[in-house]
């Protein structure tokens, strides 16, 4: 029978043809946006879950380095009963007692923190995984006296799991979100709960000003400022690079190549809204968005769309100053023409 669909794909694209999100954002008005906000950001809240409770960080140093005008600290802490973080601290050397604004600097999909921080054993590797998607940000923020913060998210770097946990041809970070499904969570709830502690940390941290703190990603650490810029008050400042976009993009999404995993699976999201909506929390907050002209992850016609919606919440919230653009002729990576100025403007 014709109109029948038997394919998740079909089902799927079917729904989101037919249906619109409860709480996307369709207002013009600071009324509008106040009323929204407060309806969206508990329903997402709800969405994402339980999270877990606090525990003491218990930080601990565990190698520190001299890197000529910086140090680099490996630093562990706790995040929940039953989970630490490892992340690297890159502190500019001579601020004495100063405290300096921090970044935390979120890594994407790769190798983890030692891809933003521009760590590799020789210059064949870094042609390899670093210099392709200009991802050594954090050190670029470091250059610029930031004290930045890399963690490992969940899944990552030295937090990865066994290769011969997951069958071959599986996702690692499906079998991830599966695995904490068992438990009770979702995966991205615990990334943001790993990026909230490692805001805890941040501010216990003597080197850092615990008012000024900003968030930087690409990809995958585009998707975690996106949620800890919109979540948490602390931080003051975002950059989303290679993230905004929509789940309902024709271009990218389920009518091109499904660009979606467990490690940054927002459950529910199409009920209420989309990532556009998502990163309108973060107003009135100054936010700078990072598109590629040739990005083929995050398509640049979807991710004007998107932009474009955003532009509207921003408008709403009496702040459009606050909200800007590098649309840069690159692919899938990290630009920075505009983030460092963007950065020292507001924090």
């Amino acid at each position: 029978m014709l109109g029948r669909n038997l394919s998740p794909y079909e089902s799927v694209w079917a729904w989101i043809r037919s249906e619109r999100p409860a709480l996307s954002f369709n207002g013009e008005t600071y009324e509008d946006y106040v009323t929204w906000r407060k309806k969206f950001k508990a329903r997402l809240i709800e969405l994402l879950g339980r999270f877990p409770d606090r525990v003491p960080l218990n930080p601990e140093v565990i190698e520190s380095v001299d890197m000529g005008n910086y140090i680099r600290e490996k630093v562990l802490y706790d995040s929940d009963k039953y989970t630490s973080v490892v992340a690297y601290v890159l502190i500019p050397k001579g601020i004495g007692s100063e405290k300096r604004p921090a970044i935390l600097a979120a890594h994407g999909h790769g190798r983890g923190k030692v891809d933003v921080c521009g760590i590799a054993k020789d210059e064949k590797e870094y042609k390899q995984y670093i210099a392709p998607l200009n991802y050594d940000y954090a050190l670029r923020f470091v250059e610029r006296g930031y004290v930045v913060i890399a963690p490992d998210w969940r899944g990552f770097g030295e937090r990865s799991s066994p290769e011969d946990w997951v069958r071959p041809n599986r996702s690692k970070c499906n079998v991830n979100y599966m695995a904490y499904g068992y438990i009770g969570y979702h995966l991205l709830t615990l990334q943001i709960w790993d990026g909230i502690r490692t805001l805890d940390y941040l501010q216990s941290r003597p080197e850092v000003d615990g008012e000024r703190i900003g968030c930087a990603g690409l990809s995958f650490g585009g998707t975690m400022t996106t949620y800890l810029a919109a979540l948490d008050d602390r931080v003051k400042v975002a950059c989303i690079s290679g993230y905004l976009s929509t789940i309902r993009g024709d271009a990218m999404s389920m009518r091109g190549r499904a660009n979606f995993c467990g490690a940054q699976y927002m459950p529910g999201l199409l009920t209420i809204g989309d990532i556009p909506d998502v990163a309108g929390l973060i107003a009135p907050k100054p936010l700078l968005i990072e598109m590629g002209e040739k990005d083929t992850c995050f398509i640049i016609e979807d991710a004007k769309r998107a932009y474009q919606h955003l532009k509207r919440i921003y408008k709403a919230a009496g702040v459009p100053e606050r909200l800007d653009c590098d649309i840069h002729p690159g692919g899938h990576a990290w630009s920075g023409a505009k983030a460092y100025d963007w950065f020292e403007r507001w924090l």
